[in-house]
């Protein structure tokens, strides 16, 4: 592989975090076990095969906050209609040839789910998007706050949506249903199309940017893993995502 080549397999994490927040405020600075939030995720991207990591805010708070745990951050504007254009402007000039979109609100994200990605990515160059899904009951399901996915026999996504699918029709043979985790890696291709292309129709019916990509032709790689996460989104999701901290260091 020629230097050139290599350099374009470079990774890049990038975690946007904007500081508003409807539900929980100012939320990726919210102390978990003596540590801003948006801590934890960083420090498990630096430990990922990820070549640098950054994020990406539209607070100084935020700034901050990422600088006095030795962290890097960009300021970006705060008019982003979605955190992948925020990511975008932060990759800006950076030669970086694969991007991770991580949230700051997934504080026990499993380091390899990013080494997975990262990897699918470098392995497969004709994978221009990927994120990830892990199985769950259809009875835990019926929150539209949690995103399904359904794909095809190559792993490919053929849908998203915050309804139940597949639908089980009575007398129906039922299948795994999977919960989509909202994290994404892009080849530069493909995140420079997206952001250029306008919401679609059913992007702006199920307010799921992902649908934007599957509109446009843009292949999504769904994998699977059985690991699991606390997504963050009130204070009482705080406290959860505290408890299994201090299981897992129990153990």
């Amino acid at each position: 592989m020629s230097t050139r080549q290599k350099q374009k397999q470079k990774a890049i994490a990038v975690i946007p975090a904007r500081y508003g927040s409807t539900r929980f405020p100012g939320k990726v600075l919210a102390q978990l076990c003596g540590k801003p939030m948006v801590q934890w995720v960083y420090e498990t991207a630096a430990a990922s095969l990820a070549n640098e990591v950054i994020v990406a805010t539209d607070d100084a708070r935020v700034v901050d906050a990422v600088e006095a745990f030795g962290g890097k951050a960009v300021m970006t504007s705060p008019d982003h209609g979605s955190g992948t254009d925020r990511v975008y402007e932060a990759i800006a000039g950076l030669p970086h040839d694969i991007v991770i979109n991580l949230q700051g609100d997934e504080p026990l994200l499993p380091v390899q789910i990013i080494n997975d990605l990262i990897t699918n990515l470098r392995q497969h160059p004709e994978i221009d998007m990927g994120t990830v899904a892990v199985p769950a009951e259809r009875s835990l399901l019926n929150d539209p706050n949690r995103v399904k996915v359904v794909f095809d026999n190559q792993g490919f996504a053929l849908y998203f949506s915050r309804s139940l699918i597949p639908f089980l029709r009575e007398g129906g043979e039922e299948t795994t249903l999977y919960l989509h985790w909202g994290i994404y890696a892009f080849r530069r291709r493909a995140i420079e199309r997206f952001v250029v292309l306008p919401p679609g129709r059913l992007e702006s019916c199920e307010k799921l940017e992902q649908l934007r990509a599957l509109e446009n032709g843009i292949r999504i790689h769904v994998m699977t893993t059985s690991e699991g996460s606390v997504g963050v989104d009130t204070p009482q999701d705080l406290l959860a995502a505290e408890a299994r901290l201090k299981e897992i260091n129990n153990h």
